[in-house]
């Protein structure tokens, strides 16, 4: 049984062409047209609430409203034509709408201050744009790249760059779903040999990392202040 199992490739879990996936893609941008407008315009609204510090309750609608909607356009009405699982991966985003909804309308997720806050917004700024480009260099149309708030991947990294900025223990029930679902991303690219597979779990790994270091820093250098104090 596990020389059967050795002897599968990733690819022989692929449920469909890729030629099919990056069409299915492009026939989801046409027919949310003009979303894509409305989303980037949300992001850059996102972008300018997380430079000034203000505004977390719309940053959460934000990103919750793109959740549902990737969750509902693509995963449902459409990803799930040529992928069974595609209902389960659906209902995994309307939760982490929900989550980010509860857990931002009830105060429990603030902005940290002015540097680790514009290190976060780079690093949104890298998630909304880098995939993208990596589409357009794997030899693909923008009409086949993955946009936030339209496409599920771009979407999960801008919700990852969105929680570094962020302070309170409970931002860490956010991030599961969205570094899962990059993981996922990832092994569905690389099956279908993509050569930009690495990307979207690179750059989930990086905004892991960037956000438990812009945490650590900020509670090192709380701690030196309070020790400060404690001299003076």
């Amino acid at each position: 049984m596990i020389d059967d199992w050795g002897s599968y490739a990733l690819e022989d879990f692929l449920l469909f062409a890729p030629r099919t996936y990056f069409r299915l893609i492009e026939l989801h941008h046409a027919a949310v047209w003009p979303a894509q407008l409305l989303a980037g315009a949300a992001l850059v609204l996102v972008g300018v609430l997380m430079w000034r510090s203000q505004g977390m309750r719309t940053v959460v609608l934000v990103l919750a409203a793109g959740w549902l909607f990737v969750a509902w356009s693509w995963f449902w009405l459409r990803y799930a034509t040529i992928n069974w699982a595609a209902g389960g991966a659906a209902l995994a985003f309307a939760l982490q709408a929900l989550a980010l909804l509860v857990l931002g309308l009830s105060g429990r997720l603030g902005f940290a201050g002015p540097g680790r806050r514009r290190a976060a917004l780079g690093l949104f700024a890298a998630a909304c744009l880098l995939p993208v480009f990596a589409a357009l260099l794997a030899g693909r149309s923008w009409r086949q790249a993955d946009l936030a708030l339209v496409l599920p991947d771009s979407t999960a990294l801008a919700t990852l760059a969105v929680l570094a900025g962020c302070t309170g223990w409970w931002r860490w029930l956010l991030v599961p779903v969205p570094l899962l679902w990059c993981v996922v991303a990832g092994l569905t690219l690389l099956a279908m040999d993509a050569p930009d597979a690495w990307l979207v779990p690179g750059l989930a790994l990086l905004l892991l990392a960037g956000g438990m270091g812009l945490a650590w820093r900020d509670t090192a250098h709380r701690e030196d202040l309070a020790a400060q104090r404690r001299c003076a």
